[in-house]
């Protein structure tokens, strides 16, 4: 049995949760989204957006929610925009689309951030299945489709964990070089594990080169090592961070 609750009524209980969590009134959200370059949610349109207005046949017909809104009530509401329409460990489900039964707040946000592949059929013998249909001429099927959409979501953060870590590395090795007496074995060590970082940093970035995305800027010295060591399939991919 299919909900009949929308990510939009979700998203409106999510509103005035977080609004009275801050101890703002309707008047108070407004300046603050006014603040943030939307004066045109009013104090009336968070109303609508909360309550709704009477319409037709004695029903209420809430104001929609925009992606633009989103944005900025959950700036306003300091709470990750997200969470406005997935609240994670408030809510034990929420729906998904309409031909599909509802899901738990933490399987549809791993949707919506790539980590996993939405499973819409089902359930069958208990289980959620992936959908395998043909998209048109493509010959693709549609979870494969999904996959190589969302590889860019894995790469991103899997980046930043690399770059975090030769960051730390490079750090060691400055101040294992920089010490009035040396200490040869440590420095060295040091230096060993910098490049190794930068080695497994320069293996992702060739993934994501291949992928055709943007590579973040790196600091030069990086780059200058990673050239000189010959760590990069396509040296052109990477650009220096700009001097501030």
């Amino acid at each position: 049995m299919h909900s009949h609750q929308t990510a939009g009524d979700v998203v409106a209980a999510q509103i005035r949760r977080h609004r009275e969590r801050l101890g703002m009134n309707r008047n108070d959200l407004a300046t603050e989204c006014a603040r943030l370059g939307r004066p045109d949610i009013t104090y009336a349109v968070i109303v609508s957006i909360e309550t709704g207005r009477a319409g037709g046949e004695g029903k209420q017909r809430r104001r929609p929610v925009t992606v633009d809104d989103l944005l900025v009530l959950g700036l306003a509401l300091a709470t990750p925009p997200l969470l406005l329409m997935l609240p994670l460990g408030s809510e034990t489900t929420v729906p998904t689309v309409p031909a599909a039964d509802p899901r738990d707040p933490y399987t549809v946000w791993q949707w919506m951030t790539g980590e996993a592949t939405p499973t819409l059929d089902g359930p069958l013998d208990g289980r959620y299945v992936t959908d395998s249909r043909q998209i048109a001429a493509s010959g693709q099927t549609w979870s494969a489709a999904w996959a190589t959409a969302a590889y860019p979501a894995s790469l991103y953060p899997e980046f930043e964990r690399r770059r975090f870590a030769v960051t730390k590395a490079h750090r060691r090795a400055m101040k294992a070089g920089n010490e009035p007496v040396r200490d040869k074995e440590r420095a060295t060590d040091t230096r060993q594990d910098y490049f190794e970082h930068l080695e497994q940093l320069a293996y992702h970035i060739d993934d994501m080169t291949r992928a055709g995305l943007t590579i973040p800027r790196l600091p030069a010295i990086w780059i200058e090592d990673m050239k000189g060591l010959a760590m990069l399939d396509n040296p052109d991919s990477v650009t220096p961070e700009e001097d501030d």
